[in-house]
């Protein structure tokens, strides 16, 4: 009975077809919405990892979660050197990185830091930092690459290269007159580090100083302080009026000594009162993000589904269309000795035989599209997706749109079940 279906499909290929297109279609849909919302979460819980507050100016926790670590948006204000220097003397406090966003080169976003950003930022569980080739930036014009944009770019280590003010792909101001030099090529991480051009914090307030000079000698690692380029030193009641020259810091990552400090630490930053900041926790801050996209996951889940339905159901409708115009066809099956089941199982049969080939059609198109996709995603959206094999929660979807083919089959199945060989034969063309 299988090859008689196979058959019989074959003589109705083009409606077969169509059939297994449009199951295939909504099974891609179903399947890469699953991927997606799975990928998303998995990319942006592994995206930093060991950091224990993220400290930036008074704004929304997502907010600044997405400007700082995801590269998303645009930071809201600057901090002041002056609260980055209490932050980082605090007891509590082990390391603090100053972060200044602001800038891109050719679309990809540039991050003004200090080494100790290579030394202690972590993701996806503990994971390091490590370089491809080259060395951590040294001098004020120099820069440290993530993988993705040394290949898109196609830079290595040497490549000159002039950012440009502005987010995105939306450049206001080429800084041509402060161009920089690649010292270094991150290794791949899946992340939003890929995608990120860093400089010095020492270099990124020279660029947008105009000059071609580096500033004052600095170390960042002795907790030396960032100078404004051309500004000279000043007293003015005892005090350094340009000891707040690093002018562009945006954001401050922090780690503890004990993570049983992080509430008293988040509360002391809440409330500092030399200016409004905002200090959160990414992995609270992760989960009220999840919380605000967990509608769209439903609502898209759920428009994937009833696509599925309406594939299937126009699997049934095409199944039931052809069921009248194949009665004398079955009255003959009967009459050379084909029983009521098995004419029920050649059109069952049928119909699991257009749902698999639909489902197995539909991953490769799933598959397909990933291949050739995921670098568009990572590079516009920051999104890395994994080409792995389907997971438990994929193959289960797979399994229930199987299993609803099959069950679509008995509808036809059981009509032709129950037509009697003698109103088969005297059916009129």
């Amino acid at each position: 009975m299988l090859g008689l279906a196979l058959k019989s499909l074959r003589n109705r290929r083009f409606t077969a077809g169509l059939t297994v297109l449009s199951i295939a279609l909504s099974v891609a849909l179903l399947m890469g919405v699953e991927r997606l919302r799975h990928e998303s979460q998995r990319s942006f819980a592994s995206t930093i990892s060991g950091t224990d507050l993220i400290v930036g100016a008074r704004s929304g926790p997502v907010h600044l979660l997405l400007s700082s670590v995801f590269r998303i948006g645009s930071p809201t204000n600057a901090i002041s050197w002056d609260s980055y220097e209490a932050i980082a003397a605090l007891s509590a406090t082990a390391w603090a990185v100053p972060i200044s966003l602001g800038d891109t080169h050719r679309g990809f976003p540039v991050a003004g830091t200090t080494a100790a950003y290579f030394e202690h930022y972590r993701y996806a569980r503990e994971r390091g930092l490590t370089l491809d080739e080259g060395r951590v930036f040294e001098s004020a014009y120099e820069a440290v690459i993530g993988s993705e944009v040394a290949r898109t770019l196609d830079y290595r280590s040497g490549r000159s290269m002039v950012l440009s003010h502005g987010a995105g792909n939306v450049s206001f101001q080429r800084h041509e007159e402060a161009p920089f030099r690649v010292t270094a090529v991150l290794r791949a991480t899946g992340t939003p580090v890929d995608r990120t051009v860093f400089v010095s914090l020492e270099g990124f307030d020279a660029m947008h100083a105009g000059m071609r000079q580096g500033p004052a000698d600095y170390d960042p690692l002795k907790g030396g302080r960032v100078r404004r380029p051309g500004a000279q030193h000043a007293e003015h009641d005892g005090r350094d009026e340009h000891k707040d020259v690093a002018q562009a810091i945006t954001a401050i990552l922090v780690g503890l000594k004990s993570r049983a400090a992080a509430l008293q630490v988040q509360r002391f930053v809440n409330e500092y009162a030399a200016e409004p900041l905002t200090a959160i926790l990414p992995g609270a801050t992760l989960l009220e993000l999840w919380s605000v996209t967990r509608v769209a996951e439903r609502a898209l889940l759920t428009i994937a589904a009833f696509v599925v339905a309406v594939g299937l159901i126009g699997m049934l409708t095409t199944l039931l269309t052809n069921l009248e115009e194949r009665r004398r066809e079955m009255a003959i099956l009967r009459a050379v000795g084909a029983g009521p089941l098995d004419v029920m199982a050649l059109v069952a049969g049928e119909a699991v035989f257009l749902t698999c080939a639909g489902a197995l059609l539909g991953v490769a198109l799933l598959y397909g599209f990933l291949l050739l996709g995921a670098p568009a995603l990572q590079a516009h959206f920051g999104l890395f997706v994994e080409i792995a094999w389907p997971s438990g929660r994929e193959l289960g979807v797979l399994g229930l749109v199987l299993a609803l083919g099959c069950l679509v089959g008995l509808v036809p199945g059981y009509r032709i079940y129950r037509f009697t060989l003698a109103d088969g034969m005297t059916v009129r063309l």
